[in-house]
């Protein structure tokens, strides 16, 4: 009876050295490079091909990869096998000793082989013949690994040295392994008959494997053992513990074990073998032309020979190549002499240490940039995720009012609740009953408002912070958030609400008895009129007296908010640097060291979308200009290149102060490009989509049903530990104001274009401010 063979397929890798096609995102094995499937695919098949015995098929893989792994197997039988999902990588050696305790687990002991899932062998009678061969010799207690002659000097490949052969057979004993060598030694081994490529595949009983481990590496063993007990396992897959898994150390198995046992068998193997680690070798593996050239995509090849020539997205066209390798994506381009191919992985840790995200995300093929392109996605994510989840679960319905945050699982977190945060919930619903959210809305804003009213004041104000229970937790009458009630009773009243117009002339009147600066120099920070002074509450008190403007027509609203624009002239806007002061002195001088110098390219848009609304308004038309040269600081100084995404914070002399980029610039983007659009300056329909396409890439669509990401590291990383409520009615307006503007466009696809896939720098933005300058 044919033994029982526990299949472990290792499908954790990246494949480097195939970028830029292969990614983090997308790597090597889930690439169909022959039209009949994955390489991941067709490596479980060639497992299932085996004609006797029992042969259960395992895959340990990186878990963020979960759901292309269970979409590429979808209707695979594995035999009783399963994917064992790894947390972070920890390389070859851990994963070996994963797939033994995982035998020694299921059946006691027995023979266990481990495969990579990226390598193209297209004979499986022949791979399965081989196999058998080397079990006698597992069983034995022997390492076996399978080893294929040299056709060539190879220096992508490592190498086995084996003895004599043992008897009549070619089996041999291994005496070394050699990392990939230099062309002279690779030559050297060729000429030999002793040599072969090492094809990465081991055999073995699992007990043998524990007791060379234990051995040699007892840490990694115990480890591993540790992960696997305290796994989770459901109908998906097993899943190892972060905590655990990610303390193993990280080194190969060659490195760990195979280098330093004695008794490893070498089986010379008869199957067709490449481990398609170079573009090199996908030339040699693939159909090529009657000039022995690989063409794949659109390519125009004229008097080339034997390179390899593959585009995606774009016209490549190549003229007297010969051997060389050039392969061209939406937003790379790979070019090499088909011998150095290999050493793309330079290239690679190059960019990653850099911190270029090229290496980690495949641009979407369907990018698309025509006006109108995101609202289906905008307005499912608004109506059908978002609304829903946040006018349920977003709700205090025993103490009232409304959740300050939610956890990245969606559940409410018990915070103080900030009247800010209170009274943009009660304007974000507003905004949607507005729009035509068929939602409970005017329930939720008199909800909201009713929990406001605990933190009124004895002199008619609102306090900064309420506990959980509505007590107030900060009495202090700040101007921002006196901004922020002001805006939501504006909607409030709009929306019909019938306690709002009341609320807000109450509320407008303390702010001019109390907040005023008596100088009429602007509006103080608190009413106590101490500490340093700040451009952010004033532009927050004109949104808000816009906005009472639209809801009543009075233009009692419109000089309010002229005297702030007053303040954005004098002493807000620098014309030299073309930024936005954040911090200022009693007196509006510029405060003093780091303070002085920051800007905010999320308050730079802000201010453009609310500097065209006034001066549509008012008929100040040329604060229009100082819109766009806003914009346009923002977009030359304040984005990170490797995202696209605003930082949270640059110096004058735009170097980065705060590296994070938060989800509220990129919503305020969104809107200043709106509101400039038909201003008269350039075109930026494309730029909107642009925009919207990075907030969702970024912030939404990696998040959990109805929240979002609130934060992204310089390098792309996700930082964010709960989803704050204070940032939806960003995200609210400025989705909502997109679908406004792009009402009956006319929606049709388009082949991506690097400018659509990279940071977007618009220079046309830049031109007209610098004409407007002029």
């Amino acid at each position: 009876m044919a033994d029982r063979i526990s299949c472990f397929v290792m499908s954790g890798g990246v494949g480097s050295r195939l970028w830029p096609l292969s990614r983090e995102d997308n790597p090597k094995q889930f690439h169909d490079f022959s039209g009949d499937g994955s390489m991941l695919t067709k490596t479980v098949r060639r497992l299932k091909s085996r004609c006797d015995g029992e042969t259960p098929i395992h895959l340990i893989a990186s878990e963020r990869n979960a759901e292309r792994i269970h979409a590429d197997l979808a209707g695979i039988d594995l035999s009783g096998g399963g994917p064992i999902f790894e947390p972070v990588g920890r390389n070859t050696a851990v994963a070996v000793a994963v797939a033994a305790l995982h035998t020694i687990n299921s059946h006691g002991d027995g023979i266990v082989l481990v495969v990579p899932s990226d390598h193209a062998i297209t004979t499986d009678l022949q791979f399965w013949e081989t196999i058998e061969r080397g079990v006698p010799a597992a069983k034995t207690g022997s390492i076996v690994v399978f080893g294929l002659r040299p056709s060539r000097a190879e220096t992508g490949y490592g190498y086995i040295e084996g003895g004599s052969p043992i008897g009549t057979s070619d089996i041999r004993k291994v005496v070394r392994f050699i990392e990939k060598p230099e062309i002279e030694a690779a030559e050297k081994y060729v000429a030999t008959d002793s040599f072969f490529w090492n094809t990465g595949i081991f055999l073995f009983r699992a007990s043998a494997m524990r007791e060379a481990c234990l051995w040699h590496r007892p840490e990694i063993w115990n480890s591993a053992r540790k992960a696997l007990d305290a796994a989770t396992t459901n109908l998906s897959g097993t899943y190892l513990p972060l905590d655990l898994y990610s303390s193993i150390p990280s080194i190969s198995i060659d490195y760990a074990i195979m280098e330093k046992v004695s008794d490893i068998t070498l089986v010379p193997a008869s199957f067709k073998w490449s481990d398609l680690g170079s573009w090199q070798s996908l030339l040699d593996a693939s159909s090529t032309d009657e000039n022995g050239n690989v063409v794949v995509g659109d390519v125009v090849a004229i008097d080339c020979q034997h390179s390899y020539l593959r585009s995606r997205g774009r016209l490549l066209s190549a003229v007297g190549l010969r051997n060389v390798a050039v392969v061209s994506t939406a937003d790379a381009t790979f070019v090499a002499p088909v011998g150095e191919s290999q050493n793309v992985k330079r290239v690679v840790e190059r960019l990653e240490k850099w911190g270029r995200l090229e290496t980690k995300f495949t641009p979407a093929h369907n990018h698309v940039l025509l006006p109108g392109a995101w609202r289906e996605r905008v307005a499912h994510w608004l109506f059908d995720e978002t609304l829903p989840h946040w006018s349920t679960v977003g709700v205090d319905e025993l103490y009232g009012g409304f959740h300050e945050a939610l956890s990245l699982d969606g559940m409410p977190l018990s915070k103080q609740k900030r009247m800010r945060t209170m009274a943009r919930q009660v304007y974000a619903f507003s905004v949607a009953k507005l729009r035509g959210w068929n939602g409970s809305a005017d329930r939720l804003i008199a909800h909201g408002i009713e929990f406001m009213k605990n933190g009124r004041t004895s002199r008619g104000g609102w306090a900064r912070t309420l506990n959980v229970d509505g007590s107030v937790a900060d009495p202090c009458e700040d101007a921002y958030d006196h901004a922020c009630v002001l805006l939501c009773l504006a909607y409030a009243h709009q929306a019909k609400n019938p306690d709002a117009l009341r609320l807000g002339e109450e509320t407008l009147a303390f702010v001019d008895a109390h907040l005023e600066d008596g100088r009429l120099n602007g509006f103080l920070e608190s009413s106590s009129g101490t500490g340093l002074r700040r451009s952010n509450p004033h532009m927050h008190l004109l949104e808000a007296f816009l906005a009472w403007h639209t809801a009543t027509g009075e233009r009692n609203y419109l000089r309010h908010a002229a005297r702030i624009v007053d303040l954005f002239r004098t002493h807000f806007f620098d014309a030299d640097s073309w930024t936005l002061g954040e911090y200022f002195d009693d007196g509006w001088k510029l405060a003093a060291g780091e303070q002085g110098q920051w800007t905010e390219p999320g308050h730079h848009f802000e201010w453009a979308s609310l500097l065209v609304e006034f001066a549509a308004k008012s008929g100040q038309a040329d604060l229009v200009p100082f819109a766009r040269k806003l914009y346009a600081s923002a977009i030359a100084n304040g984005l990170n290149r490797s995202t696209g995404l605003a930082y949270g914070a640059v110096s004058r002399s735009a170097m980065p102060l705060d590296l994070i980029s938060r989800s509220w610039p990129q919503a305020e983007a969104i809107k200043a490009a709106i509101a400039l659009e038909g201003s008269g300056g350039p075109d930026l329909k494309p730029e909107i989509e642009t925009r919207v396409g990075r907030l969702f890439r970024w912030h939404i669509d990696p998040a959990p049903l109805g929240l979002w990401i609130d934060r992204i590291d310089e390098k792309g990383r996700a930082v964010a530990t709960e989803t704050p409520a204070s940032i939806f009615y960003h995200l609210v307006t400025a989705l909502m104001q997109y679908l406004d503007k792009t009402e009956g466009a006319i929606i049709r696809p388009m082949s991506a274009s690097v400018d659509a896939l990279r940071p977007n720098f618009d220079q046309g933005m830049l031109d007209q401010a610098l004409r407007d300058s002029a």
